[in-house]
Formats: structure tokens, sequence, C-alpha cells
């Protein structure tokens, strides 16, 4: 699932490519992914011709802040992805009109097209057809339940060390779990969360209310510094993900324990080892990574 660094990387491009922007078609063969409103014909009846305004990120979502008050949701889920350029139906196929990244074979899983009155192409491809599509009121939106729900964000300068502290400090449970769920801290997930507790040198089971105070710090610098160097890198394409153009992030590069089961640990040598928690699994060096 595209975490924080890779839904950023999509919303960084996104306003430099299509700010401003006006929607005039759209296109879906998987209607399911359209969730609201449930009638694809109200959605598109409620998408054409708005202007695009802003885009945000919030948590893994990618909002577009529409003309007329609305605003568009994206959530990638699992699969998913935002592509930008042109495609023409060949053979019941969706195919780019330009050679490059975008003939990526990960990216030909087009299921929803919005069409934009420069003649360019705003496309979802989502091999799983999990992804969630949403139009809603703009107010209606930053009052849903669901915006409300979310954690703090861990990039923003609100997030502060006495922040986390007084976070953890109220959460019971392992310190893995914990940094995953969105009503605790957006945006983290499987990779970085693996990624933040090696760099911080913290077991991914130990119980956040033993967590001494210097341990807290590592965690909380490690979160600052593995997402800005994530973003930096454009997000990590392990799996399926792809940037706005349909190439491959670069943190892959620097992942030290993320699915790197049985191979030996980059600071001491040691074997990484993987473990089921939630229904999850944790990446860790049990040498560097003591319960």
């Amino acid at each position: 699932m595209p975490e924080l660094p890779e839904v950023e990387t999509i919303v960084r491009d996104l306003n430099k490519k299509v700010l401003s922007r006006a929607f005039v078609a759209v296109w879906a063969d998987a209607k399911k992914i359209i969730r609201k409103p449930k009638s694809f014909a109200r959605f598109k009846k409620g998408i054409l011709n708005k202007k695009i305004k802003k885009i945000e990120r919030k948590a893994k979502n990618i909002i577009f802040y529409l003309s007329e008050g609305k605003a568009l949701l994206i959530h990638q889920k699992l699969t998913g992805h935002l592509l930008l350029g042109n495609w023409e139906r060949r053979s019941n196929a969706w195919l780019s009109q330009k050679k490059g990244p975008l003939e990526d074979p990960m990216n030909r899983f087009l299921h929803l097209i919005f069409w934009l009155d420069d003649g360019k192409q705003l496309a979802l491809s989502d091999l799983r057809k999990f992804a969630k599509v949403e139009l809603w009121d703009s107010n209606e939106l930053k009052d849903s339940q669901y915006f409300k729900s979310l954690g703090p964000e861990p990039l923003r300068k609100t997030f502060t060390f006495k922040k986390i502290q007084q976070i953890l400090k109220n959460e019971k449970g392992k310190i893995k779990q914990i940094l995953m769920d969105q009503t605790v801290i957006s945006g983290i997930g499987n990779i970085y969360s693996d990624e933040i507790l090696f760099e911080a040198k913290i077991h991914p089971q130990k119980e956040a209310s033993r967590l001494k105070p210097a341990e807290v710090k590592n965690i909380y610098q490690a979160i600052k510094k593995i997402l800005k160097r994530a973003i930096d890198l454009r997000g990590e394409s392990f799996s399926d993900f792809r940037d706005l153009a349909g190439r491959k992030g670069n943190f892959d590069k620097r992942r030290k324990v993320y699915r790197r089961e049985g191979e030996k640990c980059l600071r001491c040598g040691g074997i990484i080892k993987r473990l089921k928690m939630g229904g999850r699994s944790a990446h860790f060096c049990p040498d560097c990574q003591k319960l």
C-alpha cells in the first residue's frame, strides 16, 4: 500500500502538472472503486467541468479541492497509483501513446480515467481494484468523522517530541502496531514502521508503555528522518507503486530491513528476521533491536 512518502510524491507531482485544470470527461470499468456517490452517473455529473483549485495529502489520501465547493478524495489502497499521460483504447486495453515508463506492466491496470482540459488524461491504475474514490462537498469532508479520526501528520511542525511523548504515554500495545494505527499517527504503514524502528534500534514487539524517554526520542527522530528521506527518493517501489509519470521510486536502495528476511543486517551483520503481528509482517534485526 502506498504510504505517506508515496502519496506525498504523487501530490507534489500533481500540484506541478494539473493544478488549475478542469475535468472534461470520465470513464470507468470498475465502478465499485467509486464509493461516493454510489451512482456513476451522479459521480460523472458532479465531477465534469470542475476546476482543480488545490491538491493536498491527508494521511494516505489525495484530496483535490475543486470549484463549486467540491472535493475529490482518492485513496490508492493496496495496489493503486495515479498516472498522467495519454492513452488510446485498442483491443479492449488502454495503451500509452508514448514510449517510456507508462508502458511498465504495473501501469496497465487502468480502471478510472479523467480527461483534462489541456488534453492530458489522469488515470488510476489498480491491479486489485481496491482503491477508493469519493466526491464530497468540501466542507462536509473536512467535518467528516473519518477526517476527524485521523492522527497528527508526522512531518508537520506541530508534531513535536512533546507531542509524540503524549501520544505514546496514552497508548497501550506494541510499538509497531501503534505506529501503523492511522488514528494515532497519520501515514505510516508496514514498510516505514519497519524502517523507522530499525533506525531507532527498537524491537517491533516492545510495549509502548515500556519505552524509555531516550527510546521515544530515537523513534521521533527516526520518523522525521526516514519519511523525509523516502520523499526525497520518491517512495518505495518494491512492489507496484509508480509515480505520476509511471516511474519507480528509489527508496528501495535505502531499505534496511523491510522484506530482507534471512539477509545480513547492514549495521551489525546479524540475520534479519520476520514475525507476524496482527496479520502483518514485521522485519527486524534481533541483535540490533532487542526486546
